[in-house]
């Protein structure tokens, strides 16, 4: 992952092959943030859904956009490119 220097690489905090995976915050200043990934079997496919968990002092509306911003970059992007999509 092509991280800012404002980012710190995710762990994986959960699991539950083949439909769950949770990541602990790419952001040091907001570690309590949580990234949800549900997989859904769509057939020969498959659906991604992520979802940002925000348990802690509600981000700023600027933080919130920019940690969608680069969750979007990141994983709707950069990722996708590397499958060649």
């Amino acid at each position: 992952m092509d991280l800012l220097d404002d980012e710190v690489d995710p762990q994986v905090l959960d699991s539950l092959e083949p439909s769950l995976v949770v990541w602990s915050s790419l952001w040091p200043d907001r570690l309590d943030e949580r990234i949800r990934f549900d997989i859904e079997q769509d057939g020969y496919e498959s659906r991604l859904r992520w979802t940002l968990l925000t348990p802690g002092p509600e981000p700023t509306a600027s933080k919130i956009g920019h940690m969608r911003f680069r969750l979007n970059v990141l994983i709707n992007g950069r990722l996708r490119r590397s499958y060649g999509q």
